[in-house]
């Protein structure tokens, strides 16, 4: 049975002619290119710990599998914001699982894109831990409450926008929840 111990958050932006290569160039800036990557749905481990980038990119080994949990957008329309990021909820109880979630729009800032994929997280968390909520109140105000609730340690998120290259080129983003053993 494999349950990651560790974890840790990267990003990047692409850019190329070709979809496939501006995929490799964002996974390239977010220092994940040499792994065969295989995605998997949005728990965060309980116990797992959160290591720095440069401490998670040192276990990486090139060709190694390498599960992950990914946020992903392309365009090749000139101009068009696109964005993609990892939200994360941490339960204050470590042996209790967490929530990332994905999120990858077009046209919102990554303040925006960032927020919604946190709140989307800490909205799975909350329901799960049964903590009562508003769903119309603003993230702010949930936030807020989550966290008094004493249940919910923090939430945070990595997100990564761009514009569509101007001359028409495929832009990728990629934000990423590595896992590692």
């Amino acid at each position: 049975m494999f349950v990651p111990t560790k974890i840790f958050f990267t990003k990047g932006v692409g850019r190329h002619k070709d979809y496939l290569q501006s995929f490799e160039l964002a996974l390239r800036g977010a220092g994940i290119e040499k792994c065969n990557l295989v995605t998997v749905s949005s728990i965060y481990p309980p116990k797992c710990k959160r290591v720095s980038q440069t401490e998670g990119l040192k276990a990486l080994e090139p060709g190694q599998i390498t599960f992950c949990v990914m946020a992903r957008n392309a365009t090749n329309e000139p101009n068009r914001l696109i964005a993609s990021s990892i939200g994360c909820a941490q339960a204050a109880d470590e042996s209790q699982y967490g929530y990332l979630s994905e999120h990858h729009p077009f046209g919102e800032t990554e303040e925006k894109c960032g927020d919604y994929a946190e709140d989307l997280a800490a909205t799975m968390l909350a329901t799960t831990l049964g903590i009562e909520f508003d769903p119309n109140v603003a993230w702010d105000e949930r936030e807020l409450h989550f966290k008094l609730s004493g249940k919910i340690l923090k939430t945070y998120n990595v997100t990564q926008s761009a514009e569509g290259d101007k001359d028409g080129k495929w832009t990728t983003t990629v934000a990423v929840a590595v896992l590692l053993p």
